[in-house]
């Protein structure tokens, strides 16, 4: 089998390409070039023995040999994770980096300030932060590709254990002009969405799914509403809807500044509030290292010091 010896590089490697299926989405992951990505596996290949990735003109897969080896390969990364977590625990400095998968509004609007927090007390930790959309934290979580995750939605059948740690209130956001401030005392009938343009958030969004299900409850078929516009991330619609473009549904947190700034107004629903929960969590089966398990239990009891008691969710 030759005289190399694969190495964690090498298993990090091939581990992200078939979690990625792509070189160059593996090599943007792991901060390597695709050359560099290539090389790794060739040599896991030239050692093995066998062909590990089938690469054509579409895709990169495993072959049948490489879906064993996976196996094998995840469960080495696993105990190096689990021995440097075990060993890192007798430590008294808090130190290492801490991958953390968000969705939008726990990214932009509560991980700054829990990341400046956390570093103050602790001076050697360090972050890396991946923005997505619900789904895709809890994939990344599931997938260890992430130490821990924040969303404010979560999936069936999930491989994650989550913590609810926060509230989050949506409102209907418009134009500061005289059309839409008539509702600032009363609030805003839901039925008036339907006869104004709306910009909606993409389909993954938590945010969408909250808002969704609280006017089909009040009787409003979203699928009636006239959407011009689907965007991504809510400084795109805020902005869009301080030029014009139409009103929405966002996150309080996310318009704050706008409002104060006297560009938007923030509008509730007659109906009632539309509130949804913030989760964070992790991996079920993994042990977290000392900082990002020092991350998570500070991040929850900073949020529910005046908020009550906090709930595991799965």
């Amino acid at each position: 089998m030759g005289g190399s010896v694969m190495d964690f590089k090498q298993l990090e490697a091939f581990a992200a390409v078939v979690n990625l299926g792509s070189f160059s989405k593996a090599g943007d992951r792991l901060f390597l070039t695709q050359p560099t990505i290539s090389a790794h596996i060739r040599a896991l290949e030239r050692e093995l023995g066998v062909q590990l990735i089938v690469r054509t003109t579409k895709e990169v897969y495993p072959s049948r040999e490489g879906k064993r080896f996976y196996a094998y390969a995840q469960n080495i990364l696993r105990m190096r994770d689990d021995a440097i977590a075990a060993m890192t625990e007798a430590v008294p400095v808090v130190r290492g980096v801490i991958t953390v998968a968000a969705s939008t509004i726990p990214a932009q609007y509560i991980l700054p300030d829990a990341m400046a927090a956390f570093c103050k007390s602790y001076p050697y930790a360090a972050f890396r932060q991946i923005c997505c959309d619900s789904a895709g934290v809890e994939r990344l979580v599931a997938d260890g590709e992430a130490d821990i995750g924040m969303t404010g939605a979560l999936m069936s059948g999930s491989r994650c254990s989550w913590r609810d740690f926060a509230g989050d209130e949506l409102v209907v956001v418009t134009p500061n002009t005289p059309r839409y401030s008539v509702f600032l005392k009363e609030g805003i009938p839901p039925e008036v969405l339907l006869r104004e343009p709306f910009i909606q958030r993409e389909a993954g969004s938590g945010t969408r799914r909250a808002y969704e299900r609280f006017l089909a409850a009040a009787g409003i078929n979203t699928e009636q509403m006239h959407v011009v516009a689907e965007l991504e991330d809510p400084e795109s619609v805020k902005r869009s809807v301080a030029r014009g473009l139409g009103i929405s549904i966002l996150s309080r947190r996310a318009i704050e500044e706008f409002c104060s700034f006297g560009l938007l107004l923030a509008l509730p629903l007659t109906t009632g509030v539309i509130e949804r929960r913030l989760y964070i969590g992790c991996r079920k089966d993994t042990r977290l290292s000392s900082v990002a398990r020092t991350f998570l239990d500070e991040t929850i009891s900073n949020f529910q010091k005046n908020a009550g008691d906090d709930r595991d969710i799965g």
